[in-house]
């Protein structure tokens, strides 16, 4: 058992709470600090005072991260406690209710308990998570606009809505259509307004063009081997990899599936053997090999011969597909990692009819 003391640390926008415990759990400490650098450095010290440590910081990365970063750079160990992970161990605390002191101690506890991974410094991987969630948001209000622009068109005629394509208000040459139509028509506050949204989802889908661009260069640089993955686009690629981080944080490619929430659940009881879908893991990990394995089961021959031989297995199409997924988190770990070329690695020839393992 590690001896050190673990510090678990509930952050805050403007107060940071932490508790030391000892390698049984017990708590020995606790202290708070403003969340900003001298808060940090009064931390430190109070910590260092305490004899070897390790810390043990909620993923709340936004209200975390400068903490983070200056205890790197200060040669700190500190492990990442996901969020649901610490609302788990909080239920377990003996203490009713809910405070920070019982947040920062359900952190401790978690970090002594379970693997988690280790907050290393930040990469370019951090500014493709950036680059990319910003896309996300732009694409997503640009959606929005989309359905509010569809209803007033309807409004104003109905006929000329109806000719406009379905999810198709977004590019170019409808939007010019929209705008010319627009134009033609008598002025009033519904116009105006069509006019003003127009616009708007113009603008916003240059510049998620702009930055699917950009994130498409820096995946070129980062990671061109997933590039070469049948069925990863670029926005699937930058996915993995922002998600993934520094893939020598997971101790195998079992590991690497569970946090993509690939990895099936066993469910089995008596004579009945099975797996069950699992939710846990990385939904948007998950999400990026769902794109994936939906491409490869239209486009890709060997992903199709293995989906004809789960199905005749008895596995439904969800469950081929399944474990299509999982047999993806392996790949795309082994690529991360430096392995096989996409070429091998996404031949499922020799592997058409093995079970699906964790």
């Amino acid at each position: 058992m590690d001896q050190r003391i673990v510090i678990g640390l509930d952050p805050h926008k403007d107060v940071l709470v932490a508790v030391a415990v000892d390698g049984n759990g017990r708590q020995l400490d606790v202290r708070d600090a403003t969340a900003r650098p001298r808060g940090y450095r009064a931390l430190l010290a109070w910590a260092r005072k305490l004899g070897p440590h390790r810390w043990a910081v909620e993923d709340v990365r936004h209200v975390a991260g400068g903490l983070v970063r200056f205890l790197l750079a200060e040669d700190e160990h500190v492990v990442w406690v996901p969020t649901h992970m610490s609302a788990d161990y909080r239920r377990r605390v003996r203490a009713i209710g809910k405070s920070d002191p019982i947040d920062a101690l359900a952190c401790a506890r978690a970090a002594l308990a379970e693997d988690l991974p280790v907050a290393v410094p930040e990469t370019d991987m951090r500014e493709i998570k950036m680059l990319l969630d910003h896309r996300e948001d732009l694409v997503g209000e640009m959606v929005r606009m989309c359905c509010r622009l569809r209803w007033h068109l309807h409004d104003i005629d109905p006929d000329f809505a109806a000719t406009i394509p379905a999810r198709k208000l977004h590019r170019p040459k409808w939007n010019a259509v929209v705008v010319a139509f627009l134009r033609e028509r008598a002025g009033g506050v519904a116009v105006s307004i069509c006019l003003d949204l127009a616009e708007r989802i113009k603008d916003l889908g240059d510049r998620a063009g702009r930055l699917e661009r950009e994130l498409e260069e820096r995946v070129k640089v980062e990671a061109p081997q997933l590039l070469e993955l049948p069925g990863c686009g670029p926005m699937s690629a930058a996915r993995i990899v922002a998600e993934t981080g520094d893939p020598a944080r997971f101790k195998s490619a079992a590991a690497f599936a569970m946090f993509t929430g690939c990895a099936p659940i066993p469910a089995s009881s008596g004579n009945s053997q099975r797996v069950r879908l699992n939710r846990g893991g990385n939904r948007r990990m998950n999400a990026a090999l769902h794109r994936i394995a939906i491409t490869q089961k239209r486009m890709h021959p060997l992903a199709q011969d293995y989906l004809a031989t789960r199905r005749a297995m008895g596995n439904s199409n969800t469950e081929a597909i399944r474990a299509l997924k999982r047999h993806l988190a392996r790949r795309v770990f082994t690529l991360l990692r430096g392995g096989a070329p996409a070429g091998q690695v996404t031949s499922l020839a020799a592997e058409k009819a093995a079970p699906i393992a964790a």
